[in-house]
């Protein structure tokens, strides 16, 4: 083979590498969004259908778990208070109307229906919780409805036209004007389409929310009930968890682990001389807050700050104190007692 076959070769293969990278590269770029789209849809289908079978979401003041509970709770610190006031007069509509806008967004981003609007509620959405559940979160960044409402962006600008409906209309719509169909023909056929589409999956989102509300919920309950004679268990047997006194300063912690649970607890001595347990998990939403500091205990999820002497809410959107256990000092030893409330 002559010198020029053989340069004529190395440049046919390195063409071909070349042209199979930029296939890669553009395949990689239409679908760059596909992970976060997948993502939000199944967040949002999931939080719409868990509200819905929560038996606590849809209750009334009394309970520190509801809709009215936790918007009460975040009312004064957030910068749209002025806005609470609807929810809570009207709080079912407005806790159904959370729920079921969830389960929308979530639908229309994971079939790819109308993406630009989806995105648009769902960013209006997390915008809302934003200044309201996680606005007192300090730093910012610890906020994870701020991170959301950022991550609806792509989404709002680029839309679903890859994998969706969306893009199946566009394309049918490509073919009708290759064919020759009017515009105005080809805007209304991709229109109705849309449009029946979107009432077909907001019908079954609809039932599949009712089904989940009227049937989840009481599921739910007696799962709960049935789980609560394993919590209310007493504690194996075994020594009680001990920190040397000398680690709790005044206004400092220790931790050790509730031998019942396995969940943390701050031994603290606010006073000198006065000792106290308090449970790390924040009765909100289940996190863990912080050790005591500047004689508060603080939950990064969403704000909420606990008096770091008693245990009592400072500052929601938590409503609950928290649990609170006996600490009894043998000599050199804290030793930590039952839990007291």
């Amino acid at each position: 083979m002559s010198e020029a076959s053989n340069s004529v070769a190395v440049d046919g293969g390195a063409a071909g590498r070349a042209d199979r990278a930029a296939q890669r590269r553009a395949f990689a770029s239409r679908y760059a969004l596909l992970p976060l789209r997948l993502f939000l849809g199944v967040t949002f289908v999931y939080a719409a259908l868990d509200k819905l079978s929560d038996g606590h979401y849809l209750a009334g003041s009394g309970d520190p778990a509801s809709f009215v509970s936790q918007t009460q709770a975040v009312r004064a610190g957030s910068p749209i208070s002025f806005l609470l006031g609807p929810a809570l007069d009207a709080p079912t509509l407005f806790a159904l109307a959370i729920a079921f806008g969830e389960l929308a967004v979530g639908l229309g981003t994971l079939l790819g229906l109308w993406g630009r609007v989806a995105a648009l509620g769902g960013a209006l959405i997390n915008l809302s919780l934003w200044l309201t559940v996680s606005w007192s979160v300090s730093p910012y960044y610890l906020g994870n409805d701020l991170a959301y409402l950022m991550a609806w962006t792509p989404l709002l600008l680029a839309g679903t036209p890859y994998l969706s409906v969306d893009g199946y209309l566009a394309a049918r719509a490509g073919r009708d004007r290759a064919r020759g169909l009017a515009e105005d023909r080809v805007k209304r056929r991709a229109l109705v389409d849309g449009g029946i589409a979107a009432v077909a999956i907001g019908g079954a989102g609809l039932l599949t929310g009712s089904l989940t509300r009227t049937f989840g919920r009481g599921g739910k309950s007696a799962a709960k009930q049935s789980a609560a004679p394993v919590s209310s268990a007493p504690a194996p047997a075994g020594p009680a968890p001990s920190v040397p006194a000398a680690s709790v300063p005044v206004g400092g912690s220790a931790q050790v682990k509730d031998p019942a649970t396995g969940d943390a607890v701050y031994i603290v001595q606010p006073k000198a001389g006065q000792y106290c347990g308090l449970s790390s998990v924040c009765t909100h939403s289940g996190c863990a807050v912080d050790a005591p500091k500047n004689g508060q205990l603080y939950c990064p999820c969403h704000g909420s700050r606990f008096d770091a002497a008693t245990g009592a809410v400072v500052n929601g959107p938590a409503v609950k104190p928290l649990p609170r256990y006996g600490v009894t000092k043998d000599g050199d030893q804290l030793k930590l007692g039952p839990l007291q409330s």
